[in-house]
């Protein structure tokens, strides 16, 4: 089978992992990785190296991304997405090609494809982040997708609500699961060595993604972020950088201000797949409003701040609190980690075998 996987960053890539390494160790499948999107972008790490690193091959790498990410900017974005994928899809022919979430760039590379009858497989639909424009793009990718691998039961019913057919609707669990199964986490030793970071350290692991839906407000909720954090006292603040959605840029450079002028803050453009979840697995709580706090820190399970209406709609495990972007707010939560008491929320996201699953369902099913 000539499968394509379609990758624009560094979260859906880290999500893939445990599926490209099952692929690729599997004589059945022949993979292509298409890398576009910030992968491709310096200021965003480029991370397309990591890809490299990682001992996968690219023979696809397609540049989309528009400086800037200002509405007009992110539009262009699109456009230019689905422009370029147009040649590809022209001259390539793929049996399947994997899509992931509910991106904008993943969004036009898929309605690129849609005249040229493309296949694809989505990861990840089903689900709601009704603080985001990201949702009117994942549920037209479930529109657009011939198979459907969700991480929970309630998100493959509502994939089937949205199709109006049961038919190719696999409830798979997590990929990310997989990964916290079987990825060798970094030790405190380890990490510190490679990224400077001394995780013995009382540590809080923040993003912040802008808020797409209502974008005028994020100048805001950073002011207020960034304001709350110079009233907490005892924690060493370790920032990974927002995505490139609208107003992600003024969140970087507000973020980028605030690190200069704070000696317990430090910023991370990317951790690779590796460091960040040994960042997750040691630091002693998340604040943001990244959805790896929802869905990978179950796994540990790590207390977590959940920030605003980003990821309203999602499921909500026993960990997590969701609080407004108001800086008391901010802080009562942060004062609640002392009473929290760590409990396992059973195995919602799957348990931890579902490329494996993945993988089996592809062999036996005619898409």
């Amino acid at each position: 089978m000539r499968v394509g996987v379609l990758t624009s960053s560094r979260a859906d890539y880290s999500i893939y992992f445990p599926l490209l390494k099952e692929m690729k160790n599997d004589m059945f499948f022949d993979v292509d990785i298409i890398a576009f999107g910030t992968h491709l972008s310096e200021k965003h790490g480029k991370t397309v190296d990591q890809i490299f690193a990682d001992g996968f091959k690219v023979p696809y790498q397609i540049k989309t991304l528009i400086d800037g990410n200002s509405p007009e900017a992110v539009s262009g974005s699109m456009g230019q997405t689905i422009s370029n994928f147009a040649t590809l899809w022209h001259n390539e022919k793929f049996d399947l090609v994997f899509c992931l979430g509910d991106r904008y760039e993943m969004f036009a590379a898929c309605a690129s494809g849609v005249p040229f009858n493309v296949k694809f497989a989505h990861i990840h639909g089903g689900e709601q982040t009704m603080g985001a424009i990201d949702e009117v793009f994942r549920h037209s990718i479930t529109h657009m997708s011939a198979i459907h691998f969700t991480s929970t039961q309630k998100y493959a019913e509502r994939v089937v609500e949205l199709k109006h057919d049961t038919k190719h609707i696999y409830n798979v669990g997590a990929l990310s699961m997989d990964n916290l199964k079987a990825i060798p986490l970094l030790s405190v030793e380890a990490f510190r060595e490679k990224f400077g970071i001394d995780l013995s350290l009382p540590s809080i692991l923040i993003t912040l993604h802008p808020e797409t839906v209502s974008y005028e407000k994020n100048e805001g909720y950073v002011d207020t972020l960034t304001d709350a954090l110079k009233h907490i006292e005892g924690y060493q603040f370790i920032i990974t950088m927002p995505n490139a959605d609208t107003m992600g840029d003024m969140i970087r450079k507000k973020l980028g201000v605030f690190i200069a002028n704070h000696p317990a803050a430090t910023g991370v453009e990317s951790f690779g797949t590796v460091g960040y979840l040994s960042c997750m697995k040691y630091c002693n709580f998340m604040l943001g409003n990244t959805s790896s706090g929802l869905i990978e820190a179950s796994f540990f399970p790590k207390y977590v701040i959940n920030l605003g209406n980003r990821q309203d709609g999602r499921l909500l495990t026993s960990n997590v609190v969701t609080v407004a972007i108001e800086k008391d707010a901010i802080l009562n939560a942060v004062a609640a980690f002392s009473s929290f008491v760590p409990s396992k929320n059973g195995a919602i996201y799957g348990n931890g075998n579902s490329a494996r699953t993945i993988i089996d369902i592809l062999k036996k099913v005619a898409v």
